[in-house]
Parts: structure tokens; C-alpha cells; sequence
């Protein structure tokens, strides 16, 4: 485990905790977006973002957990500043009735943080007919992305701060199948069953994940040839103790993360520290399209560096939502 405790270049491991990577960062004049904030790494990226003074807009789909997760922030932080609005990723319509929700509270936007994710089983299907992970996963938050984008622009010019918008993937950018992405089993979620479905509900998942590092890097490259000063990056928070593998029940997905997961997995505190040095630490300042992890600039897969796949997911995510 010497290699959890190891500090890389940025003067961090992944042993750090998102409280110890903000310490001294003032984030009294940033407004951020974070979703999945009610538990988890969302939740605790969103209390370390209050207690540095950012102003939080929690978009959960659960609002009374929303509103239970602000209460308990406020707690702790009395001088927080936090909004909760309903957002429902797997759904377009709510993804964009969202949009339109965060637009009425007239608020600039300096950071995005697409945290929030879902794995379950047996290929489930979203409102919209799209296979339900990367419709959460990717898409919602692509349109999400999309739809906030124009404020995130114009706050950055007003304003002169680099604009940050963060994608939580995981472990998953390697678990996916050998073409990278099957975009028929994404409208026909059918395609993916077999005898093993859980190992297959894995892989969709891990394409989700791949999907949201391909994003970013698309992201990242737009943003340089229109010369926007928005900076896109996706972080990797390592296995996390957290309910995401609660749907998997007594499989052997579970058992591993169970068993051998349990000797590498770390804190949420440690969980959402490399989501927060990406979000808002000064050493960031300037990069974009990087992957990082243990709160260090990383490596993802081939797969994930893959500049002509990402082309081919963003139209047809543009494709999808439109």
C-alpha cells in the first residue's frame, strides 16, 4: 500500500482528503453545479465546496434527500451557501426542465461537476428508451453540460476566472468492450443480455465511463479552438465505500468488490479529493482534456485517448438528445 501514501507532483496521494487538498483555497466568488450530491463523494464534494465558501447548487433527483443533505451541511457550516433543485439525469426532460430551474436563479457559473452515476442490473432501460447507465451516466450529463454552457462562457468572460467543468469517471474506462462502444446496445439494451448479465451490466457501465472520459477530452478540444477560457478534465476517485455496487447484490461482481475491493478502496473524505483539487486548486489552472487520479495527472486507457471515438460519441449524443 506504499503507493496509496506516495505524493506525486501535485504534493498529494491518494491518501489525501478533499479538506486537506482546498485548505487555504477562497471560494467566496464561484457558483457550482454538482450532481449526485446527496451521498457519497457528491456529498461530501459538495460540503468541502461550502466550507471553502463556494456557492453549491445541489441537482439531485431526490429532493427531500437533497434538502436533508443541505440541512446537515448547514450544521456543520452555518454560513454555507446552498440551493437544491431536482435533476433527474436518465430523463431529457428533466435534465432540461433543470437547466431551465438553475437559469431562474440568475447565478453566474464557474464549476461543473458531473459526479453523479448509477449501475444496476438486467439492462434497464431509461424513460427515454436509451440503456439506462449511459443514459445517466453520459448522456444526461452531456446535455446537461450543453445547456449550461452559454452561462459558464459569459461568466468567464465577466468575470476574467477560468471556468472548470469536472467529469467523475471511474475504474470502468478499462472495462469495456473490445470496439470501446457498442452504440447499438445503447438504444436496444437487449443486446447486451446473456447468461453472465451481470458481467454485462458491468461493461455497460464501463462504458458509461469510458463515454464520460471521451467527453471531456471533446469538450477540452472545442474549448481550445474557440479559445474559451473553460478548462474540461476527468477524474478518476478510486473505489470508494459507497452504495453504487448496492444493486449487484450477492453476485460475483459484488463479492470482489467485497473481498479484494476491500483492501483498496478508500474514504469518501479521500473518495472526493481528487474531484475537489481539480475543481478548484490554483495548481490546476490551465489544464484541460488531462485525467487525473490520486489528485495527479494520470494515464487512461487507449480507448479513452481515443480522439476519433470521442468525435463519434459527441454526434451521436448530439444525435440523441436533440
Amino acid at each position: 500500500m506504499w503507493w496509496f501514501y506516495r505524493k506525486g507532483p501535485s504534493g498529494f496521494s491518494g491518501a489525501s482528503t478533499a479538506e486537506e487538498v482546498t485548505a487555504g483555497v477562497d471560494g467566496h466568488l464561484l457558483v457550482a453545479v454538482i450532481t449526485g450530491a446527496t451521498s457519497g463523494i457528491g456529498l461530501e464534494t459538495a460540503r468541502v465546496l461550502a466550507l471553502r465558501g463556494v456557492r453549491v447548487v445541489m441537482a439531485v433527483r431526490n429532493v427531500s434527500a437533497g434538502l436533508m443533505a443541505k440541512d446537515a451541511i448547514v450544521a456543520k457550516t452555518p454560513d454555507a451557501r446552498i440551493d437544491v433543485l431536482e435533476l433527474d439525469l436518465s430523463s431529457i426532460a428533466s435534465v432540461r426542465r433543470f437547466a431551465s430551474e438553475f437559469d431562474s436563479l440568475k447565478l453566474p457559473l464557474n464549476i461543473l461537476i458531473n459526479n453523479a452515476g448509477v449501475m444496476t442490473r438486467n439492462c434497464t432501460r431509461s424513460c427515454d428508451g436509451l440503456e439506462l447507465h449511459f443514459a445517466t451516466n453520459h448522456i444526461g450529463h452531456f446535455l446537461l453540460t450543453n445547456l449550461v454552457l452559454e452561462n459558464m462562457k459569459s461568466t468567464c468572460r465577466d468575470t476574467g476566472t477560468e471556468g472548470r467543468i469536472v467529469n467523475v469517471t471511474s475504474a470502468g474506462h478499462v472495462m469495456t468492450y473490445p470496439e470501446g462502444i457498442r452504440f447499438e446496445t445503447i438504444r436496444d439494451p437487449s443486446g447486451c443480455k446473456s447468461a453472465v448479465r451481470s458481467l454485462n451490466d458491468f461493461i455497460a457501465y464501463g462504458q458509461s465511463k469510458l463515454a464520460n472520459i471521451l467527453h471531456t477530452n471533446e469538450l477540452s478540444r472545442i474549448f481550445k479552438e474557440e479559445g474559451v477560457n473553460i478548462s474540461a478534465n476527468s477524474v478518476h476517485p478510486g473505489l470508494i465505500a459507497t452504495n453504487l455496487f448496492r444493486a449487484f447484490g450477492r453476485t460475483i461482481i459484488a463479492a470482489f468488490f467485497n473481498t479484494v475491493g476491500r483492501i483498496v478502496r478508500r474514504s469518501v473524505e479521500q473518495g472526493a479529493a481528487t474531484t475537489c483539487y481539480v475543481a478548484v486548486h490554483p495548481q490546476v489552472k490551465g489544464l484541460s482534456g488531462k485525467y487525473f487520479a490520486n489528485c495527479n495527472i494520470a494515464s487512461p486507457s487507449s480507448q479513452a485517448s481515443d480522439a476519433e471515438l470521442a468525435k463519434k460519441l459527441w454526434e451521436f449524443s448530439l444525435q440523441t438528445v436533440s
